[in-house]
């Protein structure tokens, strides 16, 4: 057959094909916004995230020459002597010595009450320290690369609920110039936990359950905080089971509270007390029980009182600053029917509310996202909202920036 003949050739039919069961197309498992290469967006966070953290090490140099411990020193002191502070020293004591050196223990006196700080961040501190011999250096590197991860997905998470293209960078700015940063670039467990956490909420709005359970768990070994995380990602987890009728990630929700269940076995193996954590921490830090209005008659009249020097006084007016805030927000967020994010806070309030007095409730603030996506969100709504908002919590920020630095103030 010669090619044009075969061109205008009639096409053989085609056999019909055979029967078979119907094709069921699986629904598509959503990709979690944490797996794809970072994009501009997310780029453009980390550049504010560097020039903040530029920011935080140009005061902490600045400190050491114009706060000396001793006026009338003519040298500054280490490099990293204001990143030494407070709660720093017992995660260095914890990583470097353990928990009860040389059968050290609450039974002697004098006694720090390290068991109150949960093992995930000097079990981090100790096997960077394998790399990095400084200790104070190896916390800021866990610091440094853990805030990285969770200004990323604080954005992510911001973009979630905020249509804007802004609202990521708009969120992320608020949260790094909120009052507590300084906490977020220092040797301490609030950038670690939500470079945990936030990655968490993402997997489980995204209804990647398993993933959600593990970075939950892993939280928990930081921060007993991450018990509130787990109930909140329970909870979400109820809300889609009822839309969905998929009892199968049910089981998961348990893993979450199996470090908190192997860090009392292991006091419990040392002490004989499975709630030595928190017996650490009534004895060092007055986390006894008391009612909500108790604690606030008490840190009222510690703030405004004359019952404490001006450093601490000032402390305990932060104190309820951010407790009437954490309240604001609560109703928030029960008023838009977030029920997970309104049961983490409210969680948090009670843990932080309860106890003889207000405490470390500013630095806890660093931790509540829902917090910064609805400043990000009234300030997309409003420019002069969030003109208003940088402009007085800079100096804000400044101040707790220095007080820590130079050793004034426990945070």
């Amino acid at each position: 057959m010669s090619p044009t003949a075969r061109e205008h050739a009639p096409a053989a039919p085609k056999r019909p094909a055979a029967p078979g069961p119907p094709h069921r197309r699986l629904p598509e498992r959503p990709r979690l916004p944490g797996r794809p290469r970072l994009g501009p967006a997310d780029r453009d966070v980390l550049w504010l995230y560097l020039l903040t953290r530029i920011g935080i090490w140009i005061t902490a140099y600045s400190v050491r020459w114009l706060f000396p411990a001793d006026p009338g020193t003519r040298s500054p002191g280490p490099l990293l002597a204001p990143f030494q502070q407070w709660d720093w020293v017992h995660f260095l004591d914890i990583a470097r010595d353990g928990y009860f050196p040389g059968g050290a223990g609450p039974w002697q006196k004098g006694w720090d009450n390290r068991e109150a700080f949960f093992p995930g961040f000097p079990l981090l501190l100790r096997a960077v320290h394998v790399l990095v011999p400084d200790w104070t250096l190896a916390g800021l590197l866990i610091s440094f690369v853990a805030g990285a991860v969770a200004v990323v997905a604080l954005a992510r998470v911001a973009r979630l609920h905020l249509p804007e293209p802004d609202a990521g960078r708009r969120t992320v700015l608020i949260f790094l110039l909120s009052p507590c940063a300084i906490f977020l670039a220092v040797g301490y467990t609030e950038a670690l936990f939500l470079a945990l956490a936030l990655p968490a909420w993402l997997a489980a709005r995204h209804r990647d359950w398993p993933l959600a359970a593990a970075l939950a768990a892993l939280s928990t070994a930081v921060r007993v905080s991450g018990l509130f995380l787990a109930a909140a990602l329970a909870l979400e987890l109820l809300l889609s089971v009822r839309a969905r009728r998929d009892l199968r990630p049910l089981p998961w929700l348990a893993l979450p509270a199996v470090p908190a269940l192997l860090y009392g076995w292991y006091l419990h193996a040392r002490t004989g007390d499975w709630m030595a954590w928190q017996h650490a921490q009534e004895r060092g830090w007055y986390r006894t029980f008391h009612t909500p209005w108790d604690a606030w008659s008490t840190t009222w009249h510690n703030a405004f009182g004359h019952a404490q020097t001006t450093g601490y006084a000032f402390m305990f007016q932060a104190e309820l600053v951010a407790m009437v805030v954490g309240v604001l927000l609560l109703g928030l967020l029960i008023r838009e029917r977030r029920w997970p994010e309104a049961l983490y806070i409210g969680l948090n309030l009670c843990a932080l509310g309860t106890s003889y007095w207000y405490m470390s409730i500013p630095r806890a603030t660093l931790l509540w996202w829902p917090l910064w996506t609805a400043l990000a969100s009234r300030g997309l709504r409003s420019p002069r909202f969030h003109t208003a908002c940088l402009s007085l919590t800079v100096p804000l920020t400044t101040v707790f920036a220095l007080t820590y630095l130079s050793g004034r103030w426990a945070g």
